[in-house]
């Protein structure tokens, strides 16, 4: 009788979390980075299934020369797209690893997830599982949806995330429940309403609370990467003014205009529901952290990463880069709270990658930070550090929160999916490895400094490009960050002026 996902899920060896296991690992590794996700928010990301590359990086794991990895796409990934991170692991031929990684397609561009192409092709399923050794496999998914758990038990191979059964806790009221729970300071906010009535309602009760508010964020449930929230803004309704009963009906009335960058916003909150948030202001200094970790099978928590988030689009919530590590100042009360979250999660039950992200305002001197959200998947952090993890054999100092190089250097980065230019369009992968190894602008490991790059597929097409741009400190990474984009766009007009 086949496994259920749960009893899959009991199988996971502890080990199998950890990308680098000190050559002790014998294991097959398969990665389906399926972006299965709300479709609506899925088509206001340019060039979505080309995202599918941003996993890649994970191929660190093929530094363990008794691992072996599939990697499957939608579309068939080019050779040079591979080779260009295989090529980047120390310690490990570039030849050794590819014999050891098989490359998978549906030959399906289209917007839909893999993991839903996937399951609609049987023969393609059985020529994976005939690669995967038994009892030493797992899959590794961007995010685990109902579909990656039809997927783990069609192939009975288990799979090292959380069980969509636990989405809760990622959404935008569960995260404000283990913020609760676990003592992690947040803003005040609402319950889920579903009903414009309920959530002006929820808006008024907020307002009333804290009647200097100035603005609030209203997010639907299981919004991401900031495409679920919009500023909704109280001062110019002069609420003060007003009854409770006039000042319903005229948040209400705002409300009909609210600028949510997700389209039918409104059926999406009758379906899952929105809450009202404070809108955090003030203060001499506004910056938007993360902490990310990992929860190992068998519940151990690690804290892996501190990043500044780079945040733009049309209300500011939108993720588009991002620094490593976080301001110093309040980097270790960001890994003190992961910490916190993680522990929360794993009794829960929850695995593999989590991140929560913050808002930390300087105010007469002292930093004030305040939880946003947790997400339960990988996200726009989760693969600038498994690029600077491949490239390097160093480690994160827990003491400090810095990633130390085997030499002690700490090291830092700038990262970005939205390097967007008109003039990179047209534009060809080897073009660009020509033109960075002729800046000397590609990582070089004796230096620690350079750029590594992902989402070459969506480069030709639409001008757009993902980078890691490492240094040896802040300044440094900055420097090589904006010499790299200059001279890209540099030379990418003149190639296309000739």
């Amino acid at each position: 009788m086949p496994l259920s996902f749960r009893e899959l899920q009991a199988q996971l060896h502890p080990g199998w979390g950890c990308e680098q296991s000190g050559g002790n690992a014998a294991f097959d590794v398969l990665v389906v980075p399926s972006l299965s996700m709300d479709q609506a928010q899925m088509d206001l990301v340019t060039g979505a299934h080309h995202y599918e590359e941003r996993q890649l990086f994970s191929l660190v794991r093929l530094r363990d020369p008794d691992v072996r990895a599939i990697y499957v796409t939608s579309k068939l990934l080019p050779e040079l797209v591979v080779d260009a991170v295989l090529e980047l692991l120390p310690g490990v031929p570039t030849s050794h690893a590819r014999r050891r990684l098989q490359l998978f397609d549906t030959d399906d561009a289209s917007s839909r997830p893999l993991t839903a192409k996937l399951l609609e092709r049987p023969a393609l399923l059985k020529r994976i599982h005939d690669q995967l050794r038994p009892g030493r496999s797992f899959i590794s998914c961007f995010v685990v949806s109902e579909l990656e758990k039809q997927l783990s038990e069609r192939l009975q191979i288990p799979l090292l995330g959380t069980d969509p059964a636990l989405g809760h806790w990622g959404s935008k009221a569960g995260s404000r429940e283990l913020f609760a729970r676990c003592g992690v300071p947040h803003p005040p906010g609402s319950t889920l309403a579903y009903q414009l009535d309920d959530l002006a309602e929820a808006t008024a009760d907020l307002w009333e609370a804290h009647p200097s508010l100035r603005r609030c964020v209203v997010k639907l449930n299981e919004g991401f990467s900031g495409e679920g929230n919009a500023p909704f803004e109280l001062e110019p309704l002069q609420l003060q003014e007003l009854s409770s009963n006039e000042r319903r009906q005229r948040i209400r009335q705002s409300l009909e205009t609210l600028p949510m960058p997700a389209r039918q916003w409104r059926e999406l909150l009758a379906q899952q529901g929105a809450l009202v948030e404070a809108w955090l202001e003030g203060g001499e200094q506004l910056s938007s952290p993360s902490v990310q970790g990992t929860i190992h099978p068998g519940g151990a928590v690690e804290v892996l990463s501190t990043h500044e988030q780079i945040l733009g689009g049309p209300s500011g919530q939108t993720y588009l880069g991002c620094s490593f590590p976080a301001d110093a100042a309040y980097r270790l009360e960001l890994m003190r709270h992961g910490q916190a979250v993680g522990e929360a999660l794993a009794s829960e039950g929850a695995l593999e990658r989590y991140a929560v992200d913050f808002i930390a305002r300087l105010i007469n001197g002292q930093w004030d930070v305040q939880a946003i959200e947790v997400n339960l998947r990988q996200g726009g952090t989760t693969h600038p550090y498994m690029a600077l993890r491949a490239i390097t054999t160093g480690q994160l100092d827990p003491a400090t929160g810095l990633f130390l190089a085997p030499t002690g250097q700490p090291l830092h980065y700038m990262a970005t999916d939205n390097l967007t230019d008109g003039r990179l369009r047209g534009l060809l992968p080897a073009d660009l490895v020509d033109i960075v190894a002729e800046a000397d602008l590609h990582y070089d490991p004796a230096r620690l400094r350079g750029s590594v790059f992902h989402l070459l597929g969506c480069l030709s097409e639409f001008g757009k490009l993902g980078m890691t741009c490492v240094g040896r400190n802040a300044e440094e990474a900055t420097s090589v960050y904006n010499a790299t984009a200059e001279r890209l766009i540099e030379r990418a007009a003149d190639l296309m002026q000739h």
